[in-house]
């Protein structure tokens, strides 16, 4: 088989692998008065089609903010007018105003999933193919498996595929940005990055290593020559980028602030407002902050000391894991953003990556078992391209050896197992009836907090000599 066979099965596999998923049931349906995350997508077209561009995010008659309000900034309200343009074509039923509150159809639900893929095949699938064929080392037939198990990863196909929510747009738009830096086009990353920081917020969890990144590939060229130079050029873009696209909203700074303040917000519904609430409301979030930026901080200066494309991707991990585990506020989802890079060091550490993205599909497995279990098989057996978890090369499990070696992974592939089976067949006590969930989420969190402290390790005790490893330009 040619290597265009494999690339087309390869498409082919995650396109319809991706289909499958979208014909599963989503949180909310059918269920007033919010319907759930379906609702949450069609009701943002509504609001973007209907009302000025002042309006999207502020408190109004016909913007109910508790309804669903705009949260995201303003390339995902972009998108939504976008989508909603093409549905008011096919049915103006689909975004007509205050009316279509709660609309569900089989043909709108087939338009909605429409737009999902058509974003994963703009966007996502050619960043992940551009990647593993241009910045990953083996042959044809390693780089197409690679290729295979990022774009079935279950976690990403579930959450997008079965509630709607785009991670694919933003997680492209970084990924793009990995393959610009990576390829040498650094103002290109810094745009792509730029794009996927103003479409979805949680792109902070990446951005101090792409700053880092390009901060010490600056410093190293020097500050007084095509450092500097280089500096400037990637400040101006994406300085311009984000002008860009806050555009509509820069004639007033108070609908600047109103923005952030949709997109930040920090104590929305989370306590009473009682004065010993709101102080210990600041004293956890500056401790979270402090946490965060306590367990990035070693990494980030790792980066910045030493700007190549394996510190980078380590970092990511280590930034966005550390985000994801010490924030004041974070979505289960949100598990999505560490799993990106994990997915990216698949031929180096092939171990822990698949142990990574097997725990954090187990997080988010409460829906689609079946899928999740076929792409969880793939991520295991890895084909015949020498990715296989049963042939790993010597040094491979050696590197993982130290904290995680194979009998461990088996037992937390036992323990899942039994978890999924209990959490399925068994009634919790009567007293205890979120018994099965914390479990799972104390189980995936001693997960998440070792593998912090792995990629930590691996990212400030790099050995002299990395296989596969490509520099920066």
């Amino acid at each position: 088989m040619d290597n265009w066979s494999l690339v087309s099965m390869c498409v082919l596999l995650g396109l319809t692998t991706r289909w499958a998923v979208s014909f599963n049931s989503y949180s909310g349906a059918s269920k007033p008065p919010m319907f759930g995350d379906y609702e949450a997508q069609r009701h943002w077209q509504e609001v973007a089609y209907n009302l000025p561009v002042h309006e999207w995010y502020l408190n109004t008659t016909d913007n109910n903010l508790s309804y669903w309000g705009l949260d995201y900034p303003p390339l995902t309200a972009y998108h939504s007018l976008l989508c909603a343009y093409v549905a008011k074509l096919i049915n103006p039923a689909w975004v007509e105003l205050h009316t279509s509150r709660g609309y569900e159809s089989s043909s709108h639900k087939l338009f909605m999933r429409t737009t999902v893929l058509i974003a994963d095949i703009l966007l996502y699938i050619p960043a992940v193919f551009l990647y593993c064929f241009y910045l990953s080392n083996g042959s044809s037939k390693k780089k197409v498996a690679t290729a295979l198990c990022i774009l079935l990863y279950p976690g990403l196909i579930l959450i997008d595929y079965g509630h709607f929510q785009y991670n694919n747009v933003s997680l492209g738009l970084a990924l793009w940005g990995v393959v610009g830096l990576g390829s040498g086009w650094d103002l290109l990353g810094s745009l792509a990055f730029t794009l996927a920081l103003n479409y979805k917020q949680m792109e902070l969890y990446h951005s101090l290593p792409f700053f880092c990144y390009l901060l010490g590939k600056c410093i190293k060229q020097g500050l007084v020559g095509r450092g500097l130079f280089l500096l400037l050029k990637i400040s101006l873009s994406v300085l311009a980028t984000f002008a860009l696209c806050w555009l509509p909203f820069l004639s007033e700074p108070q609908q600047v602030l109103q923005v952030l303040h949709r997109l930040f917000p920090v104590a929305r519904g989370l306590f009473e407002p009682t004065i010993f609430v709101k102080i210990l409301t600041h004293f956890c979030i500056a401790f979270s902050l402090a946490l965060t930026f306590l367990f990035v901080l070693p990494s980030s200066i790792k980066l910045l000391t030493k700007p190549t494309m394996w510190q980078f991707k380590l970092a990511l991990v280590n930034s966005s894991l550390a985000f994801f585990l010490f924030s004041f506020q974070v979505h289960e989802k949100s598990i999505l953003l560490p799993a990106l890079p994990v997915c990216l060091l698949m031929n180096e550490l092939p171990l822990m990556a698949t142990w990574f993205l097997l725990v954090s599909t187990f997080r988010l497995r409460r829906a689609f078992r079946t899928v999740t279990k076929i792409c969880g098989a793939v991520l295991l057996a890895r084909n015949k391209s020498n990715l296989s978890l049963c042939d790993l090369s010597l040094s491979a499990v050696t590197e993982t050896a130290l904290f995680l070696p194979f009998v461990q992974f088996g037992i937390s592939m036992a323990a899942m197992a039994v978890l999924s089976t209990a959490s399925a067949a068994l009634e919790p006590p009567a007293r205890l009836p979120d018994l099965f969930p914390v479990l799972v989420s104390i189980f995936s969190c001693m997960h998440f907090l070792a593998s912090l402290l792995y990629f930590n390790f691996v990212q400030l005790t790099e050995p002299p000599s990395r296989r596969g490893q490509k520099k920066t330009n």
